[in-house]
């Protein structure tokens, strides 16, 4: 919601230091997403994609990355288009 930052919506640490593959959020400020030396882009957007579905299972808040992705997302869509959806 405007005036929220991610961090407020995320909450007090629910998501800190779950990982997937060689990414995991980060255990000090849970808005950052930490590469351990060996994520792939799949792992970091697997876990970006994963605290977004979990934010909005849990408030309804539909988070946006702050990055520009490049390529291809997971789903094969134009990122413009997965940004959207």
């Amino acid at each position: 919601p405007p005036g929220e930052n991610g961090l407020e919506v995320i909450g007090g640490g629910c998501f800190r230091g779950i990982r997937i593959g060689g990414a995991k959020v980060s255990e000090m400020h849970c808005n950052f997403l930490i590469n351990e030396g060996d994520a792939t882009a799949e792992d970091i957007e697997r876990l970006g994609e994963t605290v977004r579905a979990r934010v909005k299972a849990n408030s309804g808040v539909t988070l946006e990355w702050e990055i520009v992705r490049l390529g291809l997302p997971l789903d094969g869509r134009p990122v413009g288009e997965a940004l959207v959806s």
